[in-house]
């Protein structure tokens, strides 16, 4: 059977900036390549050496997301999970249901643009 990995996510923000900086500061990540994009944008992308998030931002104004339309939430795997929570508290974001359980600890936040993200640490 063929294997496969997911390479990159694609997110629109308000400002790529803003995203791009807390993403480096929870995850060590860096920026991989930023440029020029569809419909007079720019996006920013942000990962590591397999993946990355690209944060796209076209300038336009737009409602904060709702919850599950279409994206539930973006998961991601920090090894200190109490670092990552200070880091979006310092942000002016608000952690919500900690929960630990099988297989990890988490915890979850929206980001400025109503953009849902699970943080958890199998540690």
């Amino acid at each position: 059977m063929a294997q496969g990995r997911l390479e990159h996510a694609n997110i629109t923000v308000s400002d790529i900036e803003r995203s791009s900086a807390l993403l480096q500061d929870l995850l060590g990540w860096h920026e991989r390549w930023r440029g020029p994009a569809l419909n007079g944008g720019e996006t920013i992308h942000v990962g590591g050496d397999f993946s990355y998030i690209a944060v796209y931002t076209d300038r336009r104004e737009r409602d904060r997301f709702r919850k599950g339309t279409p994206l539930n939430h973006v998961g991601l795997v920090v090894e200190d999970l109490d670092a990552a929570e200070r880091v979006v508290i310092d942000a002016g974001l608000e952690p919500f249901a900690h929960a630990d359980y099988e297989p990890g600890r988490r915890f979850y936040f929206f980001d400025w643009d109503g953009i849902e993200f699970e943080l958890v640490s199998y540690e």
